[in-house]
């Protein structure tokens, strides 16, 4: 399964898979056999976080895996809390630690929090860490634009990824444009919306039915097709099968035209706006 995922290129050469595999909510022996079943089912790149308290849950799914370590695209990510460059420096350290790798394929900073004003040093330490082996390419999440603009005006080091929440119902066109015109690729979070509306909405199952697919595989095509890099969570091994199965149709441009319209506004599904909202 996995050599029909597509590998797509990062602006500093290193490749990801199209599709990944998020981990939030997946602790413990039983989170560690759903990432597990991810692996053996064909993801390689998957997403953990300091602050999801399971970098050490998905270390023990790598070493109950067959797969070897080198075949997999491992992302963690700092905390607001320790933007300050020693902390980070410590917490990247950290991270690895708990995972027990030598090294992540990729770390991006979890959030800009931009009112603490720390994430330019936070980006230096990540600049650092790479240089020192500790990762292989570095990025950010939820960060802005201008947010974006800063880094590289203040460290000449542009990001490889910016995470941000991307979904039909906040279809984000403005900043994914932003983002590719940048060579910054998208990769985008809770891509089916945490929201069980979409899996519901009548023009969602139209294009599903079309197309012989559900309305999930519908919606991870869209993202595909956009040029961003999903990362779907799923337990269920069923799911996690249903949600890589999506390289052998493509959606046409009236498909995408209707899945572009239910963006709303207003879609963010917890209102978290990156220019004033904070996580530590």
């Amino acid at each position: 399964m996995s050599k029909s995922i597509p590998e797509v290129t990062l602006n500093d050469g290193t490749t990801i898979p199209a599709i990944g595999f998020g981990t939030y909510a997946l602790n413990g022996n039983v989170g560690s056999n759903a990432i597990k079943s991810a692996i053996d089912i064909g993801y390689r790149l998957i997403d953990t976080a300091y602050n999801y308290e399971n970098e050490g849950t998905v270390g023990e799914a790598i070493r109950r895996s067959s797969i070897p370590r080198e075949q997999l695209r491992i992302t963690s990510k700092l905390p607001g809390r320790y933007h300050e460059y020693d902390k980070a420096v410590t917490t990247i350290q950290e991270s690895l630690y708990r995972a027990n790798l030598d090294y992540y394929d990729l770390y991006l900073i979890h959030w800009p929090n931009p009112k603490q004003d720390h994430y330019v040093e936070a980006w230096q330490a990540l600049i650092e860490a790479k240089k020192w082996g500790l990762i292989r390419s570095i990025g950010v999440c939820n960060f802005l634009p201008e947010h974006i603009e800063r880094l590289e005006r203040e460290t000449g080091v542009k990001p490889s990824i910016n995470q941000i929440e991307l979904h039909p119902a906040f279809n984000q066109e403005y900043q994914h444009k932003w983002h590719v015109e940048q060579n910054i690729k998208t990769e985008s979070w809770s891509p089916l919306s945490r929201a069980s509306d979409v899996l519901r909405n009548d023009q969602l199952a139209h294009i599903a039915e079309k197309h012989n697919k559900t309305i999930s595989q519908v919606i991870l095509r869209w993202h595909y097709q956009l040029g961003a890099v999903p990362i779907p969570k799923s337990a269920s091994p069923e799911r996690q099968l249903e949600n890589i199965s999506i390289f052998d149709f493509s959606l046409d441009e009236k498909d995408m035209k209707e899945i572009a319209s239910l963006s709303r506004p207003d879609g963010r599904i917890n209102d978290q706006d990156p220019a004033i909202y904070e996580e530590f």
